[in-house]
C-alpha cells in the first residue's frame, strides 16, 4: 500500500528516449525521479556520436505522439517542439535500383492523407533529456553501470552501481525501480531472479549496416524526395532512406549475414552496388559508399519477447527491455512510448495499490507487445519484396477504397490501424487476420463470378463447371 502523503521516489535505468519519456510521466505526477546511464551524457558535444550509436531514424507515428501528448501539463508544449524537428513521409517511394528512374510513390494513407514523421534518435534523445533536466525534481546520473538489484528490502528497492570513470561503487534505494535499459537489459536480467519470467530471444539471419546520403554536394538540397521513406526492395535484402532535418538521408543496408561475409574487398562492394543498387552507388559515389562500408558495423536484428514485466510493487520493465522487435514496422519506440502511457494509465488507475498497477500493466501490456514484435517481424517481408507484388497493391486498394467508399464496413490497412490509431496491437492483429479472412473470400467469390460469366458467354455449360470447382479451388486455398 501506498502512502499518498509520501513523495515516492523512482531509479529509473536507462536515459534513451523511452526512459527519459518515463521520467518525464514521473516527474509530473510527483514522484522523486532520479535517471541512471551507463553511457555519458550525449548532450555533450564531445559524446554527441556516442550518443547517436543506435541511430536509424525513427519513424514517429501516432502511438508516439500520443505518449508525449499524455505527460501532463507541460506535453503539448514539448510535443510541438519534438514534432518541429521532424519530416513528414507521406509514404513509400519503391526504386528498382536503375541509375536515372524516379521510384514509384504509395502512399501510407490515401484516404485521409495522413503521414508518419522522420526523427533524429538522438535529437529527439536531448530534447526530452533537456525536458527532464528544467524538472527540480529530477536527477541525472551519467556512467553508472548497474551491477545488481535487491528488490525485496526493507527501505524498498537497492540498485548497486558502478561509476564507470572511478570505479566507485554506489547504493541506492528507491520505492520502484524502472528497466529502461535496451535489449540487452541489465534490469531485466535482475528481474529473472526474482519472478518466473518466460523469455524467448530471436536473432534473424539479417544484419544491417548505416550509410549516410549526403545533400546535394552543388545545391545543398536532399538528393532524394524528403515526402517519402524510399526502399529498394530486393527480395532477400533491401536498402532505405529515411530523410533528416539536416537534408541528408539515414540510410541503411540489410541482408543476410552470409551476402556480408561474401563482401570482402572493394572492387566486391562496388560490383554488388552496380548489379542491386546501381542509382545508390551513383549518388554516394564509389570512395564514399567503401568508406562508410568498411568503417561502420554491421550489427544484427534481435526479437525478444518476454513476461511478466515486473515484480511486486518493486520493479518494471519498459521499452525494449520488454519488447525489443526489428525495425521494419518503425513501432519500436512508439512501442516503448505507448508502454509509458499504458504504465501510468494503471498507476493513475491505482494510486494507493503501486502492486496492483503493476499487475494491471503486465496483464495489458504483454499481450500487445507480443503482437508488434510478431508483425514487425512480418513486415520484412512485406517491405522487401511484398510491396512490388500485385497481390499486396491489389488488397491495399481494395481495403483503402472499402475504406474510402464504404467507411460502414470498417475496413482499414493493417499499416493505417497499426501506426494512425491506438487501438491495441493485438486487436488489430485479431482484426487484420479476419479482414483477411473476408477478403479472400470476396476474392475467391469475386474469382468464381468471372469464371461463371466467361463460362455462360460462349454457352459453354462444361466451362461454368470447371470454372466454378477452380474458383473453389482457388478460394479454399487462399484460406
Amino acid at each position: 500500500m501506498v502512502s499518498p502523503h509520501k513523495t515516492q521516489t523512482v531509479a529509473i535505468i536507462g536515459a534513451g528516449p523511452v526512459g527519459a519519456l518515463a521520467g518525464l510521466y514521473f516527474s509530473h505526477a510527483g514522484w522523486d525521479v532520479t535517471v541512471y546511464e551507463l553511457r555519458d551524457d550525449l548532450r555533450s558535444p564531445e559524446n554527441r556520436a556516442l550518443g547517436s550509436g543506435k541511430s536509424i531514424n525513427l519513424a514517429l507515428s501516432e502511438r508516439g505522439i500520443n505518449g508525449l501528448r499524455n505527460i501532463g501539463d507541460a506535453g503539448a508544449a514539448l510535443l510541438h517542439k519534438v514534432l518541429e524537428e521532424t519530416i513528414p513521409m507521406h509514404g513509400r517511394m519503391i526504386h528498382s535500383g536503375e541509375v536515372g528512374t524516379k521510384g514509384e510513390a504509395q502512399a501510407y494513407d490515401s484516404v485521409h492523407g495522413r503521414f508518419i514523421r522522420s526523427a533524429d534518435r538522438a535529437l529527439l534523445n536531448m530534447q526530452l533529456l533537456d525536458a527532464l533536466e528544467e524538472r527540480d525534481n529530477v536527477q541525472l546520473c551519467f556512467r553508472h553501470k548497474l551491477r545488481r538489484l535487491k528488490l525485496d528490502g526493507e527501505d524498498g528497492a537497492e540498485a548497486e552501481f558502478v561509476k564507470s570513470d572511478t570505479g566507485e561503487t554506489v547504493k541506492v534505494y528507491a520505492d520502484l525501480v524502472v528497466g529502461a535499459d535496451g535489449a540487452h537489459s541489465a534490469v531485466r536480467n535482475q528481474l529473472q531472479r526474482h519472478v518466473k519470467m518466460y523469455y524467448e530471444q530471436t536473432y534473424i539471419s539479417t544484419m544491417w549496416c548505416e550509410f549516410t546520403i549526403p545533400p546535394h554536394p552543388t545545391t545543398g538540397d536532399f538528393q532524394l524526395s524528403p515526402d517519402h521513406l524510399h526502399i529498394w526492395p530486393k527480395q532477400t535484402q533491401m536498402f532505405i532512406a529515411i530523410p533528416s532535418i539536416d537534408k541528408s538521408f539515414t540510410s541503411t543496408l540489410f541482408m543476410p549475414e552470409h551476402l556480408f561475409n561474401s563482401i570482402e574487398s572493394r572492387s566486391d562492394l562496388i560490383a554488388f552496388f552496380r548489379e542491386h543498387y546501381a542509382d545508390v552507388l551513383d549518388i554516394l559515389g564509389e570512395d564514399s559508399l567503401c568508406d562508410q562500408y568498411f568503417a561502420n558495423e554491421h550489427l544484427p536484428l534481435v526479437s525478444i519477447r518476454t513476461g511478466p514485466y515486473h515484480y511486486s510493487d518493486r520493479c518494471v520493465i519498459i521499452g525494449d527491455a520488454a519488447h525489443a522487435m526489428v525495425p521494419f514496422y518503425g513501432q519500436g519506440m512508439n512501442a516503448g512510448f505507448e508502454s509509458v502511457n499504458i504504465l501510468f494509465k494503471h498507476i493513475r488507475a491505482n494510486p494507493e495499490d503501486l502492486k496492483s498497477a503493476l499487475q494491471a500493466y503486465t496483464n495489458e501490456r504483454q499481450p500487445d507487445a507480443w503482437a508488434i514484435v510478431d508483425l514487425a517481424m512480418r513486415n520484412y517481408d512485406e517491405m522487401r519484396s511484398g510491396v512490388t507484388k500485385r497481390g499486396y497493391l491489389l488488397r491495399k486498394w481494395v481495403e483503402e477504397a472499402c475504406a474510402k467508399w464504404v467507411p460502414s464496413l470498417g475496413v482499414k490497412t493493417l499499416y493505417s490501424m497499426v501506426s494512425f490509431g491506438n487501438d491495441r496491437y493485438s486487436e488489430v492483429l485479431q482484426k487484420a487476420e479476419k479482414q483477411m479472412a473476408i477478403e479472400e473470400a470476396m476474392l475467391g467469390g469475386a474469382m468464381l463470378v468471372v469464371m461463371a460469366g466467361v463460362g455462360w458467354r460462349y454457352g459453354a455449360l462444361k466451362a461454368l463447371e470447371v470454372g466454378c470447382k477452380e474458383g473453389w479451388k482457388a478460394l479454399v486455398g487462399r484460406r
